[in-house]
């Protein structure tokens, strides 16, 4: 189940709000201009499925979500654990290439059909950790500063969503702000 964690951006140990209240955090991220939106899962994606597959089970939101609003590319991107030192350093890679403040010149579109992963917004004077899980839909308007982890081991699918080619492109703002607030592991680990 979805999870909003809310902190001041100069006091990451202060929690304004914790909630996995669906009414709730939707209410809370409109405020920002983030949308959170369910779709149903519609199977488990293991290691190996294939990108095509993962767009196959959900091809009728994705054509619906692609036409309302005018997004032209679509992919599926996926890491499942293994336990090979080569699957923890791609792991870390990954990890590390988000967890810095940036923002993209077009909405952030994420749909999660399996695992799990945490996007920090960085709005005004606050942070909000919105955990992620199989069955959330989320957009995150243009220019919103933000980072994303996806935990120590990583495991999720994720259908991404572009308007252009170069659309994930990440403009980073040299802000070290993401290093204060507490990682994804360390979310999940504190009582809802």
């Amino acid at each position: 189940m979805t999870l909003l964690q809310v902190m001041p951006q100069d006091a990451p140990d202060t929690v304004l709000l914790r909630t996995r209240d669906p009414e709730a955090i939707a209410t809370e991220l409109a405020k920002c201009d983030v949308e959170l939106r369910h779709w149903p899962v519609r199977g488990p994606v293991a290691p190996g499925t294939d990108a095509d597959e993962v767009l196959q089970r959900y091809r009728a939101e994705v054509d619906d979500l692609c036409a309302r609003e005018g997004l032209r590319l679509v992919d599926v991107v996926q890491l499942h654990p293994e336990d090979s030192p080569e699957w923890r350093e791609r792991a870390a890679t990954a990890r590390g290439a988000f967890l810095e403040e940036h923002r993209h010149a077009e909405n952030e579109v994420r749909f999660f059909a399996h695992g799990t992963g945490c996007f920090y917004l960085h709005v005004a004077d606050r942070v909000y950790a919105v955990v992620c899980e199989a069955g959330d839909l989320l957009s995150v308007p243009a220019g919103t500063t933000h980072w994303f982890d996806m935990g120590p081991r990583p495991e999720f699918c994720a259908v991404r969503f572009f308007e252009e080619e170069d659309g994930w492109v990440g403009d980073f703002t040299g802000d070290p702000i993401a290093r204060r607030f507490p990682r994804l592991d360390a979310l999940l680990a504190e009582p809802a």
